[in-house]
């Protein structure tokens, strides 16, 4: 970027995802169309969605970046120009690619897009990463298996103008990368073409094969044992050590809209700290700890990060209520329900540019002005006195317990 801070990029599954990455901060999402993406079960955008996208993003100075790294077989390559003119005509600003094929065809059938080349392709070293750039690449999306003294390396053997990007949020394969057949072995869906079930996940025993049936636990406590299980990262508290990197990545098309808005806000205030040569403030890393993730570490950065072996449950602690779609300058607001809550709940709100704040729920009315104790229809309108004017997509939150008690 021109100020020489890292690119920070946010995850946008669908719509409602994309504006809420752009409005809390994004400098750059990325997507996926209907097809060829690593995240077949995000909402993902039709063509007519995608070209609404682009435009939204660039309105708001946001680039865009569209995943295009399924490893495709004979049968996909046929209609795989014509997904990348769609592309090239929707505006979007580079595509994210795996497979060599796909690569060289990106460079003929999208050739505005810069071409990035995704983790899947698996780069773990400064030979192959100066090779694809050699073949047209700007930016290689490294291995999250690299350690940073390896990426130090990397920086310091290929040339200045390939870009460096890395995950810094979210979850981690157990396999390098999405390199796993757990899933297509146990479920039949592709982990390479997007559809992964996450097995890793699941809760393992022993079976003795004279005995069918008798599952014996693999823990000394008889709760069993996920022996596979990732830990998320976290990189918050460590982005002066990345900042020699020209994109920060947050993982997570799959994941909320509410994910989107809180990772991405907390990771934007902790980069425009660090550009000020200040602390990050407390509250945008404990904002972290406020979206659905497993126990935390700090990836390979640092060394191996470890398995969890306890569960694989998510801790799921806060549930979004409604998000503002409109406030004035007095606090009056119109929000849009999404969970219910009532009136004397506390609740904190989240915003665009804006730090936390908790409040008690006043009491609210309805569209037409009725008193209302808890709104209850999802989507309605309502409206409530706030304690200051707030930007539309806040979001309205509250504490609950809404741990997955299998693999989340």
């Amino acid at each position: 970027m021109a100020d020489n801070r890292p690119e920070l990029l946010a995850p946008a599954g669908d719509m409602e995802r994309l504006r809420m990455a752009v409005l809390y901060g994004a400098d750059a999402v990325y997507l996926a169309g209907t097809d060829f993406g690593m995240r077949a079960f995000a909402g993902n955008f039709s063509p007519e969605d995608l070209t609404e996208a682009v435009g939204f993003a660039h309105a708001h100075g946001v680039r865009v970046h569209c995943t295009v790294n399924t490893m495709p077989r004979n049968g996909e390559m046929d209609r795989l120009p014509a997904h990348l003119e769609r592309l090239e005509a929707a505006g979007v600003d580079a595509v994210i690619l795996a497979d060599l094929g796909a690569f060289q065809l990106a460079g003929r059938y999208a050739p505005h897009a810069a071409r990035h080349v995704s983790t899947q392709a698996g780069v773990t070293n400064y030979e192959t990463a100066r090779a694809w750039y050699d073949l047209g690449a700007s930016r290689v999306i490294l291995a999250r298996e690299l350690s940073l003294e390896e990426i130090h390396t990397i920086r310091e053997k290929t040339p200045s103008g390939l870009e460096l990007e890395a995950f810094v949020h979210g979850a981690m394969c157990v396999s390098y990368s999405g390199r796993c057949l757990l899933s297509n072995y146990m479920t039949g869906r592709d982990s390479s073409r997007g559809a992964c079930a996450q097995p890793c996940r699941y809760k393992y025993a022993l079976m003795e094969e004279k005995r069918p049936g008798e599952f014996f636990p693999i823990a000394e406590d008889g709760q069993g044992a996920y022996i596979l299980n990732s830990r998320d990262m976290c990189m918050i508290d460590h982005l002066e050590d990345l900042a020699f990197l020209d994109s920060l990545k947050i993982e997570g098309r799959a994941k909320s809209a509410y994910y989107a808005a809180v990772v991405t806000a907390a990771y934007r205030h902790g980069l425009d700290a660090l550009a000020a040569g200040k602390a990050i403030d407390p509250i945008w890393r404990d904002e972290v700890e406020h979206v659905s993730h497993r126990p935390y570490s700090t990836g390979f950065f640092y060394g191996p990060p470890g398995q969890y072996y306890d569960d694989a449950r998510y801790l799921r602690e806060w549930q979004v209520a409604a998000v503002v779609t409109d406030c004035d300058g007095e606090g009056n607001a119109a929000l849009s329900l999404r969970n219910k809550f009532r009136t004397g709940d506390r609740v904190e709100l989240v915003g665009p540019d804006m730090r936390p704040f908790e409040m008690t729920v006043p009491e609210m009315t309805d569209e037409d002005g009725l008193p209302l104790f808890e709104p209850r229809t999802p989507r309605s309108i309502f409206h409530m006195k706030l304690p200051q004017q707030v930007p539309p997509w806040t979001i309205l939150r509250r504490a609950k317990d809404l741990s997955a008690k299998g693999t989340g």
